[in-house]
């Protein structure tokens, strides 16, 4: 019998869930992060889960893990000193960039520009140039190649990045780079732009291929680490990380590619959200995970997840299929403060994180947080983890008195006030991913989840207008259930610049389906039989003249069936939707990829028993919280002793280890037959 593990480490907990293949049983653990070095939360986690469950970590055959290294390595500027070998003429070409500017109105007089990943007195130029055709038009020359390797040999560089132009056409130049390269820096791991992103557009190709060489090293030494110590504890089975996109790649592969994390993290939630929507008929989606740090925000349409052809971390913006993933520096370690100049309440984007953590949790926290209002509020009992974990409530209260007193308001005034500014900033990110995309969020439910997530899902549900709010089974490790229940994803991609009315359409379909073919080998490679392999297309598309594209997902028969045609009617019908206009220019093609997937992993949600809608059987004690400007009477549940069919009035608090769920006076929660809860306006 086989086991999964999946671990979610965060920017406070660190969540594992352990499935059991055969019977669907699973297992659950939260353990403080450990941010200094991520590892030994995994292992302390890892340890516990297994007692838990009765096995040793020997019993595990597939480990599967969001990671948030690759994210934080460019977030706080810690990534490796690049090198960046281009072709003569384009030194300046990480500092030319492109002239946009992010921001408001005069944000182009304020904004200060960000710093490459690889300074100009690291980039060297080689002679030698491929034309517009991939044809040789220049040969390279060795002696300049190793002489620009050895000056940057001498600057101490920890990675190098070759990027060449037109190299996504024909990548011999920068092959023959990448093995001097080899032999002159051994040790140091190099980045070749053809492999990362072979694809037209020489500022992004460069970047992509930067960022990629920046984080390769801390990446590499984390993954190979955490590997060296699961093997140590016995652990024999499988290792996987989950890419941005939400599939799955090897830890091997990771190291090579690790601009392919860069929304590892994040991603883990939207997949749980999948699974959860998959087994109780909910097929759009928005998701609203909350955790200590932060709090992130996706769309699924249909059960199916936007995707986008760009990764933003900060301030860089790399080319990379990502799930449409929004962040917020809200969460429940989010400190709140008065500044002196406006006098007016702010809440985050810092945050108390795991170390010291919110007052509450008696670790030395100082300053009032997110957590702590709820504490105040009494939304959040005394005792968390399954009762492991106390809270200090007078702490608590104390620290947000902090905040009345500045603003000379009551106590419990000020901590919902902390609540309802943090709602708001939830609302925001939401309505960025939803409304501003052209799509109605009254159309979606509302999926909250991470530690803090079923604790807001109601507030920012009413401000949505999103319903039901859901509250998932085991909200608290949902990540680690999406890194545990995902597939295997690989992917490959080619230049295609080419008007539609130019082009032969059996020709396209030749390039995917050879493309196909090698994105299948890939995950052949991974121990995959070729019948569980899954293949799809993506088209990029624009109006001619235009300098941006619309990515199209199209599986293979539907393209076989419907021809371009299809593709420029779809085109037309989600430009419309993004931007409510169409335009009379020809199509034109820009990019093709192929995508290969894994098989889809059967398992299914376990039932609840039947009970009679009266959750009176789940009641732990009457309680009083803070709502509508008074104290009021709430009553406490056991979440594991709810029933299907249950019908929870508000205001209640629903416990459980990993999360609290809070349904507010003039709604009702509903417990679906897998354990959801499902919370409408009475």
């Amino acid at each position: 019998m086989g086991y999964r593990l999946g671990v979610d480490v965060g920017g406070t907990f660190t969540d594992l869930l352990l499935f059991n293949d055969a019977t669907g049983a699973f297992w659950r653990h939260k353990t403080p992060s450990t941010p200094a070095d991520s590892s030994v939360g995994i292992l302390n986690g890892v340890t516990a889960i297994c007692d838990k469950a009765g096995i040793t970590p020997a019993d595990v055959e597939f480990f599967l893990h969001g990671t948030t290294v690759a994210t934080n390595a460019v977030l706080e500027g810690k990534g490796a000193k690049v090198g960046l070998i281009v072709t003569e003429g384009y030194r300046q070409i990480m500092q030319i960039a492109r002239s946009f500017v992010p921001g408001g109105l005069a944000g182009w007089i304020v904004w200060p520009k960000p710093e490459p990943l690889a300074r100009l007195e690291d980039t060297f130029e080689i002679k030698g140039r491929m034309d517009a055709q991939g044809n040789e038009l220049r040969p390279i020359d060795e002696a300049n190649i190793r002489d620009a390797l050895l000056r940057l040999k001498d600057k101490g560089v920890e990675a190098v990045t070759v990027s060449l132009i037109n190299a996504y056409l024909n990548g011999a130049h920068e092959k023959r780079v990448g093995e001097l390269a080899a032999e002159i820096l051994p040790g140091v791991p190099v980045s070749l732009s053809h492999e990362v992103l072979p694809e037209m557009q020489e500022y992004e190709r460069t970047l992509t291929t930067v960022a990629n060489a920046s984080v390769r090293p801390i990446v590499g030494r984390y993954v190979r680490n955490l590997r060296e110590k699961l093997r140590s504890a016995g652990m024999a089975g499988s290792l996987s990380l989950l890419r941005s996109d939400g599939g799955l790649m090897s830890s091997e592969k990771s190291e090579e590619h690790p601009v392919s994390l860069l929304m590892s993290g994040p991603a883990g939630g939207v997949t749980g959200a999948l699974w959860v929507g998959a087994n109780s008929g909910i097929r759009n989606i928005l998701t609203l995970d909350v955790g200590g740090t932060s709090t992130d925000v996706a769309l699924i349409e249909n059960l199916d997840p936007r995707r986008v052809r760009t990764t933003e971390v900060g301030h860089l913006a790399v080319r990379a299929s990502s799930l449409d993933v929004k962040t917020v520096g809200a969460g429940g370690g989010s400190i709140a403060y008065v500044p002196e100049l406006t006098k007016a309440l702010r809440v985050g984007p810092q945050s108390a994180g795991a170390v010291p953590g919110p007052v509450a949790y008696g670790k030395g926290g100082t300053l009032p947080t997110v957590t702590d209002a709820n504490v105040v509020l009494g939304y959040l009992p005394e005792a968390l983890l399954g009762g492991t974990f106390k809270l200090d409530r007078e702490g608590a209260k104390k620290a947000v008195q902090t905040i009345a007193d500045t603003l000379g308001i009551d106590l419990y005034a000020a901590a919902r006030g902390i609540i309802d500014i943090v709602n708001e900033n939830m609302f925001g990110a939401l309505r960025m991913i939803s409304v501003q995309q052209g799509y109605d969020p009254r159309d979606f439910a509302l999926m909250g989840f991470g530690g803090a997530g079923p604790l807001h899902v109601n507030a920012v549900a009413r401000l949505m207008g999103s319903w039901p709010a859901v509250s998932p089974v085991s909200p608290g490790v949902l990540c680690a259930l999406g890194d545990a229940t995902t597939r295997m994803r690989t992917e490959t991609a080619r230049s295609f610049s080419r008007r539609f009315d130019e082009t032969e359409e059996a020709e396209v379909i030749a390039v995917l389906e050879s493309m196909a073919a090698q994105t299948r080998d890939e995950l052949k490679a991974e121990g995959i039989k070729d019948e569980d392999i899954t293949s799809l297309f993506e088209i990029d598309v624009r109006y001619e003249g235009q300098a941006f594209e619309v990515p199209l997902s199209i599986d293979p028969a539907t393209l076989r069936r419907d021809g371009l045609a299809g593709v420029t009617k779809r085109f037309d019908e989600e430009h419309h939707r993004l931007f409510t206009f169409n335009m009379p220019s020809p199509h034109e093609l820009v990019n093709l990829r192929a995508v290969a997937l894994g098989p889809v992993l059967d398992l299914p949600a376990a039932e609840l028993p039947k009970g009679n809608g009266d959750p009176s059987a789940a009641k732990i004690r009457d309680h009083e919280l803070w709502m509508d400007g008074k104290m009021v009477p709430a009553i406490i549940y056991d979440r594991a002793k709810l029933k299907a069919g249950d019908l929870i009035p508000g205001p209640a608090i629903v416990i459980e280890m990993d999360s609290t769920t809070l349904i507010e006076a003039g709604c009702d929660g509903l417990v679906d037959r897998v354990g959801n809860i499902l919370i409408n306006p009475r």
